[in-house]
């Protein structure tokens, strides 16, 4: 890719994602984003439709950087060992400014339905792959998880939690052994 678009759409999605957490995103208008991009109208809409489109590109580059940087190449559950849960911690923990606009932004539920839905499939093919054979409504226990660890990770980008990464990778990992939601390891023969 060229340089010039390179930049183009950096300075594009930077002023976006400051709006974002500015103001609602409803209220943002493509106007704003150029001039705070210090780009012309028509340069926004030569990489983007509308706003609505540099928002879901803005959201899939993220969820993509977020699963390539964090899962281990080849692995299928979400989080497969204790490291690759510390990774996504402070992946998301660096990549704060984006993550805390996108939640705390109430124009933007689709973000959290994303998030959502991403973990929602992830603890599903957790459970699945831990062969524990549980008692528990697995549907309920799913929402339960996905529910919970969105909240962990808006409170982390948010900076409302006194918990470091590490911490709390430490500490959900426990409470994913403590409730058999981490792969078992293989007996070794």
């Amino acid at each position: 890719m060229d340089r010039r678009i390179r930049k183009s759409r950096e300075a594009i999605i930077e002023a976006f994602i400051l709006l974002i957490a500015e103001k609602n995103f409803e209220q943002i208008t493509i106007n704003e984003i150029a001039e705070r991009a210090d780009v012309s109208r028509g340069t926004v809409y030569l990489h983007y439709t509308d706003k609505y489109d540099l928002l879901d590109q803005c959201i899939r580059t993220h969820f993509v950087q977020l699963i390539d940087s964090c899962l281990p190449c080849g692995e299928q559950a979400l989080f497969p060992t204790e490291a690759a849960l510390l990774y996504t911690f402070q992946y998301l923990d660096q990549h704060a400014s984006f993550y805390a606009a996108a939640l705390a932004n109430k124009g933007v539920p689709a973000f959290r339905n994303r998030l959502q839905a991403v973990l929602l499939r992830g603890f599903d093919k957790q459970m699945d792959m831990s062969g524990i054979n549980r008692k528990m409504n697995k549907g309920i226990l799913v929402q339960f998880l996905a529910v919970a660890m969105t909240g962990m990770i808006e409170q982390l980008v948010t900076r409302a939690t006194p918990y470091s990464a590490a911490e709390l990778a430490e500490q959900v990992w426990a409470l994913m052994e403590r409730n058999q939601m981490v792969p078992q390891a293989q007996p070794t023969v």
